[in-house]
C-alpha cells in the first residue's frame, strides 16, 4: 500500500491526546470522589458497568480516529484489474510461412478463425491488432468495437520476412499512445534495468500478445524488444503456431500480397513445398520469461484456440494502484458511529 499525501499521518495524534484525556479525565473523577464523599456512596449504591463495557466504546472510537487518519492520507492499493478493464495488443504473424498447409487449410487461415473468436468473446475488453512479416505495423488501434477489427482481421495477407522484435515495439508504441504511463520506444529505459525484468509484480494494464510460426529474420531482436516491455512494465505472451513438419505452402489469392517472396513463396496456390521455417521457442519463451508473461504452443486449430480462449483467465491476474480512501472513512465511521452507539446504551441507567 501506497499514501499520497503521508504528511495527513499527523492526523494519527488525535489517538495518544484521546487517550491523554481519558487519563485526565478519571484522575479528576477519583479527586472528585475522594473531596464529595456523598457522592462516592451514590455511585457505590448503583450497579456497576463491567470492565470491558467501559472499554470497548472508547478503543472502538480511538481505532476509528486512526483509521480515519490513515484514510486522510489517501491510501492506495495494488489490485487486480478485470480482465474488461485491461487492453490487449495481438500481433499477428503473417509471414509466408503461415502459407504452411501443416495445419488445414493452411496457418493464416487457423490463426484468422482463432484471432476471430478470440475478439467476439472478449465484449468490453479494448483490442488492438498488429501485423508483422518483414516489418510491423498498427493495423487497429485499441478499441472496444469488434467490427473493425474483424474487418482487419478478414484483409491479413502474407509477406516476406518475420520480425518478431519490431512487432512488439510496434505494440508498445501503440500503448504508449493510450496510457500516459507508457514511455514511446524512442525514450532510454536504461536507469529501469528491464534486463533484471519486473520484480514487483506490478504491471501495467496493457498487455501484448504475440503469435507466430517463426522465429526472427528482421528488425531488432525480440530479447532487445522484450527488455523495453520489460522496462516498461508490460506483459508479452508469446504463441508459437504450427508443426515441425514440412508442409505444402499454399493460400488462396487474398491471402497474398503483391510480394513475389522468392526465398519462400514457391508453391503457393499450387500446392508447392517452400522452405520450412521452425517456431524459435526458446527466443519465444526468453520474451515471455523477461516480461512476466508466458509461452504456449499450438499444433493445430483445437490447441490454438483453447489457448487464445485461456488467455484472458491469465491476463487478468495484472494488478494496479487503485486509491482506497473511501473504504478507510466506511470503516473510520462504522467504528466512531458504532463506539458511540455503544456507549450510549450501555450508559443510559446512569442518565
Amino acid at each position: 500500500m501506497a499514501l499520497n499525501w503521508p504528511w495527513a499521518l499527523i492526523a494519527l495524534l488525535a489517538f495518544p491526546l484521546l487517550l491523554g484525556f481519558r487519563w485526565w479525565t478519571r484522575r479528576r473523577r477519583r479527586r472528585e470522589a475522594v473531596t464529595i464523599s456523598s457522592v462516592t456512596l451514590i455511585r457505590a449504591a448503583l450497579p456497576g458497568r463491567s470492565l470491558w463495557r467501559r472499554r470497548i466504546p472508547i478503543w472502538l472510537f480511538a481505532v476509528g480516529l486512526v483509521v480515519l487518519g490513515t484514510g486522510a492520507a489517501r491510501p492506495h492499493a495494488s489490485i487486480p484489474v478485470p480482465s474488461n478493464a485491461a487492453t490487449i495488443l495481438l500481433a499477428i504473424d503473417v509471414s509466408g510461412s503461415m502459407c504452411s498447409t501443416d495445419v488445414q487449410p493452411n496457418r493464416l487461415t487457423v490463426a484468422q478463425n482463432a484471432a476471430r473468436d478470440f475478439i467476439k468473446a472478449q465484449k468490453g475488453t479494448r483490442i488492438g491488432l498488429v501485423t508483422f512479416s518483414g516489418i510491423a505495423g498498427l493495423l487497429v488501434a485499441p478499441t472496444i468495437e469488434q467490427k473493425p477489427l474483424l474487418d482487419a482481421i478478414d484483409t491479413l495477407r502474407t509477406s516476406r520476412g518475420t520480425a518478431i522484435g519490431l512487432a512488439i515495439l510496434a505494440s508498445i508504441d501503440a500503448i504508449a499512445e493510450i496510457n500516459p504511463n507508457v514511455a514511446p520506444t524512442g525514450i532510454d529505459m536504461a536507469g529501469d534495468n528491464p534486463s533484471s525484468g519486473n520484480d514487483s509484480g506490478e504491471y501495467q494494464p496493457e498487455t501484448i500478445v504475440v503469435l507466430t510460426d517463426g522465429r526472427n529474420t528482421h528488425g531488432v531482436t525480440p530479447e532487445t524488444a522484450a527488455a523495453e516491455a520489460a522496462a516498461r512494465h508490460i506483459r508479452v505472451y508469446t504463441i508459437g503456431f504450427g508443426t515441425t513438419e514440412p508442409s505444402a505452402m499454399v493460400c488462396s489469392r487474398d491471402q497474398i500480397s503483391g510480394d513475389p517472396m522468392r526465398p519462400e513463396g514457391r508453391g503457393f496456390g499450387g500446392g508447392g513445398f517452400g522452405r520450412f521455417q521452425q517456431i524459435d521457442e526458446g527466443t519465444l519463451k526468453e520474451v515471455a520469461q523477461t516480461t512476466g508473461g508466458d509461452y504456449f504452443h499450438a499444433v493445430d486449430a483445437k490447441e490454438l484456440n483453447e489457448v487464445m480462449q485461456d488467455l484472458p483467465n491469465t491476463i487478468v491476474l495484472q494488478r494496479e494502484f487503485v486509491e482506497i480512501t473511501v473504504w478507510f472513512a466506511l470503516v473510520g465511521a462504522l467504528l466512531i458511529a458504532t463506539a458511540v452507539a455503544l456507549a450510549q446504551w450501555w450508559n443510559r441507567s446512569f442518565t
